[in-house]
């Protein structure tokens, strides 16, 4: 029964975040899908994360969510938030900033110095000094949390320029 009413949840939660299919959603609208799917409703446990992070890399200049815990859904193939169980879904966080680029090594790179790949599971030792972070993040939300890192302007493009959501954590995103 437990396993169906988790299911209930999941269609009902990503149908909510789903219907609202903007293209363009009010940072409120991904706010309230950030703290509800990847929070679970939690308002103080995201305000501690956002904490977390500022305090812990200080050169970021903005840290932004991206991905399914902001849309509700999986780019690759339309699944719905944590439709693999509770806790399945990660959290894209994306740390920008020339400055943050340094946590990261020579082949933890997409395009070197302007934007990196994710600290993951997949690429666990890319950015070493960030390790401790992503444990403390992972441990607080009880889901896998990637790091990225990237240039402002990179993210102002993919964000504002190619329409791709995100959601500021704190700082904030400009072009130059």
């Amino acid at each position: 029964m437990r396993g169906l009413r988790q299911k209930e949840r999941i269609l009902q939660d990503s149908e909510s975040t789903i219907e609202r299919g903007k293209e363009n959603p009010t940072e409120a609208e991904m706010r309230e899908s950030v703290i509800r799917l990847a929070f679970e409703g939690d308002e103080s446990r995201f305000s501690e994360f956002c904490s977390i992070v500022q305090k812990a890399v200080p050169e970021a200049t903005a840290a932004v969510i991206r991905g399914s815990s902001l849309t509700g859904f999986r780019w690759k193939d339309g699944a719905p938030f944590d439709s693999d169980g509770p806790g399945t879904s990660d959290i894209d966080l994306t740390l920008v900033g020339a400055e943050v680029l340094r946590y990261y090594t020579m082949d933890g790179y997409w395009v070197p110095g302007i934007h990196s790949r994710p600290l993951s599971d997949d690429d666990p030792d890319i950015a070493p000094d960030l390790v401790p972070l992503r444990q403390r993040l992972m441990e607080m939300v009880r889901r896998p949390v990637n790091i990225q890192g990237t240039r402002d302007w990179w993210q102002y493009f993919r964000g504002d320029i190619l329409g791709q959501p995100y959601l500021t954590l704190f700082g904030t995103v400009a072009e130059s």
